[in-house]
């Protein structure tokens, strides 16, 4: 589900994207394309893969482009 042009949620965590930070390296699209699409728009498909996959995508991220933030709950990293 989008909520802004480089924000979105799947309801347990919201991914921002700063596309002046990317680099392009396509790590996120190559690793997991179900989520990371570089050819559809949105481009970011959160209902592609479970929470915590992703997240452990995002934190591949060479340039810092991608973040996340849980949702509401607090939530404890295993």
């Amino acid at each position: 589900m989008e909520t802004l042009a480089n924000e979105f949620t799947n309801g347990e965590i919201k991914v921002t994207f700063n596309p002046n930070k990317c680099i392009h390296a396509e790590k996120c699209a190559q690793e997991l394309s179900e989520v990371f699409r570089t050819s559809v728009i949105p481009w970011i498909n959160l209902d592609g893969a479970d929470t915590e996959r992703i997240i452990k995508q995002i934190r591949k991220c060479p340039s810092g482009a991608l973040n996340f933030c849980y949702n509401e709950k607090e939530h404890v990293v295993k």
